[in-house]
């Protein structure tokens, strides 16, 4: 299992369950659009504090980013 395209897996479902443009997940974060963006591709390998600030910006935990779902 290819943990980066799980994670990014997650970010975009649990982004577009709440509605969010990734603009907007990047405003809560801080990070760029481009980096939420190589996030959701799995391009990027986040650190431990990356998926606590994506997990606060999303209302979920860092284990919701982690796990995979049924589709995964």
């Amino acid at each position: 299992m290819d943990m980066r395209r799980l994670v990014g897996s997650n970010v975009r479902r649990l982004r577009l369950a709440r509605g969010l443009t990734q603009e907007q997940l990047s405003e809560r974060t801080g990070f760029t659009q481009g980096y939420i963006s190589e996030l959701e591709l799995g391009r990027r390998n986040p650190t431990v504090v990356s998926l606590f600030v994506l997990s606060q910006a999303l209302d979920s935990t860092p284990v919701d980013l982690v796990t995979p779902t049924p589709k995964s």
